[in-house]
């Protein structure tokens, strides 16, 4: 009975409308990681350019950020299970689009990167709007279940669809990846058409700026969320270690290029194992006290990756910063999910979509920097230990966060004056 609880609970999967939500967004996963190896390798063979490499990750994450609230607030207006399609839909277009310029090859680099951009703006929209659904779909009590089995898909596509990728591009080229994924958007349709309307419960947002207000207004009044989103920020600007990678495998692996992927993959399978054992902090009452103890423990985790010399200790304390990111992330979510007026939830879900995106940037260019000022073990333990310091900080101002249960009511709605 023990080890039953400790798995993952799978009790979402018994409503139809979930399970076929859940497995199309779990196929569209992977799908969408295939075309994010399609997009690099493409531009890398183009260019065999590091800058335009890296404007790939800014092509997808810069509609999001610069959307935002907007995005949100449209879709506090309308009926979010249309809005999600029509969003999809947009997605598939320019994967087929972007088939059709891998065939034929002429289209400039920039144009690639145009059609990913629009893409992310699709993404901006139909992102926020697809957060809306679980809390819809299930009872309070099995909210943060269904975000742990939402995590558990996106980690299998993190795991599954980059090795998919290089498998197709090897066979096929480019454009099987990007046909691939309109094929899996499709999935994704599928899988929402079974949902019933969606419309915001409560009231749909004000027009324009004052919808925007208003949800800023409600980050401000609602400590949980506020805290939430305020720990999720300060644990990726302060201590996010990607960037360092190539400069530790550098002194620990020799500049290995086949094991510089071990990094990312350790996080993956930890992420993965956490996922599987789900039961162990979706079961609990404190989902804020799980969260703080998971971003804790991640800066915990860098910090000693900074410190030990040991190359195998090292991807194992990276696994456990992985397990502690799925701790933190489904928490968060269902601290920002169950605290939220449905009439909110667009405006909420886009700002902790802007944040999921923003804080990993930010702290890969502040690790980078103090990593070329000082070194890769300056950038990691500093940016551990600044990271458990800055939760310890929320955690103790903000009680409640930490006491924070299912049962909680959201806060009520009040318009920003």
């Amino acid at each position: 009975m023990a080890v039953s609880r400790a798995l993952i609970d799978v009790t979402p999967l018994s409503g139809p409308a979930f399970r076929r939500l859940w497995i199309g967004r779990s196929v569209s996963g992977v799908g969408s990681q295939m075309a994010v190896v399609a997009v690099m390798f493409q531009v890398w063979q183009r260019t065999h350019s590091t800058v335009w490499t890296g404007a790939v990750g800014l092509a997808q994450a810069v509609p999001v950020i610069a959307l935002g609230l907007f995005a949100g607030a449209h879709v506090d207006r309308v009926d979010r299970r249309r809005l999600y399609l029509m969003t999809t839909t947009g997605q598939a277009a320019c994967s087929l689009l972007l088939a059709v310029q891998g065939v034929f090859g002429h289209v400039p680099v920039i144009g690639v990167l145009a059609l990913v951009a629009t893409q992310g703006g699709f993404g901006a929209t139909g992102g926020p709007a697809a957060r809306t659904f679980i809390p819809r779909l299930l009872p309070p009590d099995q909210v943060a279940a269904g975000l742990a089995l939402d995590r558990m898909a996106l980690q299998a596509s993190l795991l599954v669809g980059p090795a998919l990728g290089g498998l197709t591009i090897a066979a096929v080229g480019v454009s099987g990846c990007y046909l691939i994924d309109a094929v899996t958007f499709g999935v994704g349709c599928y899988g929402a058409f079974g949902l019933p309307p969606m419309s915001p419960q409560g009231g749909t947002a004000r027009p324009g700026a004052r919808a925007v207000l208003d949800g800023l207004g409600f980050l401000m009044r609602s400590a949980p969320v506020r805290a939430a989103l305020l720990t999720d920020l300060a644990t990726t600007v302060l201590s996010f270690p990607i960037s360092v990678f190539p400069l530790i495998n550098a002194e620990r692996f020799g500049n290995n290029p086949r094991t510089l992927g071990l990094f990312l993959t350790a996080l993956a399978v930890g992420g993965t194992i956490a996922s599987v054992f789900a039961g162990t902090f979706t079961r609990i009452r404190r989902p804020g006290t799980a969260m703080l103890l998971g971003c804790a423990t991640w800066g915990v985790a860098v910090a000693l990756l900074g410190a030990v010399p040991n190359a195998w200790i090292g991807l194992a304390l990276l696994a456990v910063a992985g397990a502690a990111d799925t701790v933190a992330v489904v928490s968060r979510s269902t601290i920002t999910q169950l605290s939220t007026p449905d009439a909110l939830r667009g405006r909420v879900a886009a700002a902790e979509q802007a944040v999921g995106l923003a804080g990993p940037d930010i702290g890969n260019l502040r690790a980078g920097l103090i990593a070329h000022a000082t070194s890769g073990v300056a950038a990691l333990v500093s940016g551990g230990l600044l990271c458990a310091a800055a939760v310890s900080v929320i955690a103790a101002s903000t009680p409640a966060l930490r006491r924070f249960t299912p049962a909680t009511p959201p806060a009520e709605l009040e318009p920003a004056m």
